[in-house]
């Protein structure tokens, strides 16, 4: 295997107080983030939501072998489809499969099969993880892969909030339809389901709080 050519790093170091300038920033834009599930239909412009997706391209990832794909569905048909097998897994779920613990956690958020934001919502992004990679019809292992397309993910909701947009990660369990709808390759898992956009006029979040610093933090 050739080795990999190096290259300076491109680093600026800040000022103490630069750095915390910074950082409270970030903090205070990402406390504002709200997982929302009822959509305005305007349209949004796409070319912030490709920037978006190309600023979670730029994470991390095991052997920097980058397993992830994003496809981006406007096509109200295509979205229609999503919503239908969606609601149908959701349903089974609800009704059927999911624990009486897992559905008294979900009781106090006020969820159901029902996911009209799928329809409504401008956009919707679906993130696959690529299991292995495929050279001349041969397989190449992928390594770490969930953890690195968690972490593009991660990078992407941050880059949709800056920028102004909404969005929910829903993960409609299982999500086998998704790669059959979209036509995509063996090797290609659905991994989360976003849909993006502006919320709709007068949308409403649970008000939740979130763990304090001395809760989560353990310094040694």
């Amino acid at each position: 295997m050739p080795q990999p050519e190096f290259v300076p790093l491109n680093f600026t170091r800040l000022p103490d107080a630069e750095m915390r300038r910074r950082a409270r920033s970030f903090l205070e834009m990402v406390r504002t983030r709200r997982s929302v599930r009822h959509f305005s239909a305007e349209p949004i412009p796409l070319d912030v939501v490709e920037t978006a997706i190309e600023a979670a391209a730029q994470a991390p990832s095991g052997a920097n072998q980058q397993p992830w794909r994003f496809v981006l569905v406007t096509d109200p048909e295509v979205k229609r489809q999503i919503r239908e097998a969606a609601e149908a897994e959701e349903r089974q779920n609800y009704e059927r499969r999911f624990p009486e613990e897992w559905l008294h956690a979900l009781e106090p958020f006020g969820t159901d099969w029902r996911k009209e934001f799928l329809e409504t919502a401008p956009c919707l992004i679906v993130v696959f993880r690529i299991d292995y990679g495929l050279d001349h019809g041969q397989k190449r292992k992928h390594y770490y892969v969930q953890e690195s397309v968690g972490l593009a993910c991660g990078f992407l909701l941050a880059a949709l909030h800056a920028a102004g947009l909404a969005a929910l990660t829903h993960t409609p369990s299982p999500m086998g339809f998704l790669a059959r709808l979209l036509e995509r390759p063996e090797n290609e898992r659905p991994f989360l389901l976003i849909p993006v956009g502006f919320p709709a006029e007068g949308a409403q979040v649970p008000a939740i709080a979130r763990k304090r610093l001395d809760q989560v933090l353990i310094h040694y």
